[in-house]
């Protein structure tokens, strides 16, 4: 019995995906729920099940298509739950024949005349006279490339050496002896050996479905918004001793690390409250104020940069933040984020002193109105009561768009953060 396997439902807003890897094979046993292939779409990557146990007998679409929900992707056949295991390699010998009966004669090997060669190579070949229709191209689409011509050199050198010798012709005492073609042949690579190495390569590629949308919005970002980004810095000397004292116990009570996300998360929550206006995002002529506080934060994974959403961070305590994040984290990195995790957002949290950044100015998330940047922390000499200190230091920065947030507002709310940061005590309190 053949099973059709086809495109799940999409999420909202996602019209179509991209076929990016297949995991099975023709002629692979396949176990109910096991991943099929991975389809990209522009936010997330999402599976395809297996919705029966089987073996693969046709793959319908390739790496690269473009498939909307519905569309057959593949097909199955069915084995029984007892048997599977006893015929799967039986089935999946029989799969494989069946297509290989069906495939279409296969055309004769390509050879390297059958692509234009690139200029050093048509040089090549013109400086040792070659046909390039005798020597077979090894790269892309069968195109020739040096490597190709100077083993063909080489094994032409070496069948002229394992050649038997010639009679020995009558000495001529008066005329120099020419020297032998294989010495000719055997002197000449060592100057194409070194073009070789200069050869300069281009990789074209297509840009994944993710990083498209990525481009797409930050050009949205920078041609709706007024974007303006101001910046203030802030001693964690405190943070660093609160976290020093507690980290431990913490984690043991906790079993996640405390780091300095959550606190950041809850000083920009407490200054969010006090301006709401950082919080609201604009909607056409209307401007709209969240009463809640979706903060998201920016991970970086394999495929891009993407910014999950904390939902109602307000009522999240530091160890719950820290684990949110966590998950957030691995998720981004294995491509498990869903499309719930990503949805959404009043305001957001970007950390490039991760990578080393010293200062920077992040861009906004549309429709958001700000974004907060965090900074690499390094010691710096400061003067606290009159005394020259070492403290750690780190720059914030705070992009907002100013149709909405006014000056006032965006380096306010940077002071609210500064004060809060740097007296945690107050996060406590929400003083």
């Amino acid at each position: 019995m053949s099973i059709e396997v086809k495109v799940p439902n999409l999420p909202e807003s996602v019209e179509d995906a991209t076929v990016v890897t297949w995991h099975k094979q023709v002629g692979d046993a396949v176990e109910r729920e096991e991943n099929l292939v991975d389809l990209e779409t522009d936010k997330v990557v999402l599976e395809v099940p297996a919705p029966a146990s089987g073996v693969l007998t046709d793959i319908r679409v390739q790496v690269g298509d473009v498939v909307k929900a519905g569309d057959l992707v593949a097909i199955m056949s069915e084995s029984g739950a007892k048997g599977a295991s006893a015929t799967a390699g039986e089935t999946a010998e029989s799969a494989v024949e069946a297509k290989e009966e069906s495939a279409p004669p296969q055309a004769p090997e390509q050879t390297a005349a059958a692509v234009p060669p690139s200029p050093a190579v048509r040089r090549l070949l013109e400086e040792h006279a070659l046909d390039a229709s005798k020597i077979t191209g090894s790269g892309r689409g069968g195109r020739l490339t040096k490597a190709d011509v100077m083993a063909y050199l080489q094994s032409k050198g070496e069948e002229k050496k394992a050649a038997p010798p010639a009679e020995p012709a009558p000495k001529a005492p008066a005329v120099a002896p020419e020297p032998s073609a294989p010495e000719t042949v055997a002197a000449a690579p060592s100057a194409d050996e070194a073009l070789i190495e200069r050869e300069r390569l281009d990789q074209r590629v297509p840009m994944t479905r993710l990083r498209a949308r990525i481009a797409e919005r930050l050009v949205q970002a920078q041609q709706t918004a007024a974007i303006l980004t101001t910046f203030n810095e802030v001693d964690l000397d405190a943070v660093n001793k609160l976290r020093r004292q507690y980290r431990d116990s913490f984690e043991k009570e906790y079993g996640v690390r405390l780091g300095f996300m959550s606190f950041f998360v809850k000083a920009a929550v407490e200054a969010l409250k006090r301006f709401p206006v950082v919080n609201a995002s604009v909607d056409g002529d209307d401007v709209v104020y969240h009463g809640y506080f979706d903060i998201g934060i920016a991970v970086s994974s394999p495929r891009g940069l993407v910014v999950p959403i904390l939902r109602d961070a307000d009522r999240l305590s530091f160890s719950e933040i820290e684990k949110k994040i966590r998950d957030y984290a691995e998720k981004a990195r294995e491509g498990g984020l869903s499309m719930d995790d990503l949805t959404g957002g009043t305001f957001s949290i970007t950390n490039g002193g991760v990578f080393g950044s010293l200062m920077s100015t992040p861009i906004l998330n549309p429709p958001q109105s700000a974004i907060l940047g965090m900074h690499k922390i390094q010691e710096r000499p400061v003067v606290v009561d009159g005394e020259i200190v070492i403290r750690p230091m780190m720059y914030l920065a705070l992009s907002y768009d100013h149709r909405l947030v006014d000056g006032r507002e965006a380096v306010s709310f940077l002071v609210a953060m500064k004060s809060l940061l740097e007296d945690p005590a107050r996060l406590l309190l929400q003083i």
